[in-house]
């Protein structure tokens, strides 16, 4: 597989040749792409009427714990001393299992935290360290 997306003037050319007569392997070979690239190319112009790549790279994962941010932010409402296995385990109840650094990183996202206290007042008669 290769790393990178290769033209869309290399695709195109490999597609005409294709509708001009060549077989999807006899173009690849004829401009030294794979056969299986080519048949995708041909497939994708069949399907779509155009051989643009799709968008290569974004997240593609935290789609599924986004959809649950209702829940995980009703969750911690209800008792505000979850811990992050707490939530997993409530989550997991319902059918939805994710690991403890997705809600982490969900939970960072969200600026969720966890304070242990609130924060002091200043003392106004001695100075605190």
């Amino acid at each position: 597989m290769s790393s990178r997306t290769l033209s869309l003037d290399l695709r195109e050319r490999v597609v005409a040749a294709v509708s001009g007569g060549l077989s999807r392997r006899q173009a690849a070979e004829r401009f030294g792409v794979s056969p299986a690239s080519a048949i995708r190319w041909c497939t994708l112009a069949r399907e779509t009427g155009s051989v643009t790549p799709k968008p290569r790279g974004g997240d593609r994962l935290s789609g599924r714990i986004e959809a649950q941010a209702a829940r995980i932010r009703a969750l911690i409402d209800e008792k505000d001393d979850l811990t992050l296995v707490e939530i997993r385990a409530q989550l997991a109840e319902e059918g939805h299992h994710f690991s403890v650094g997705t809600l982490w990183r969900f939970c960072a996202r969200h600026r969720i935290t966890w304070k242990k206290r609130q924060p002091m007042r200043q003392s106004k008669t001695d100075r605190t360290s």
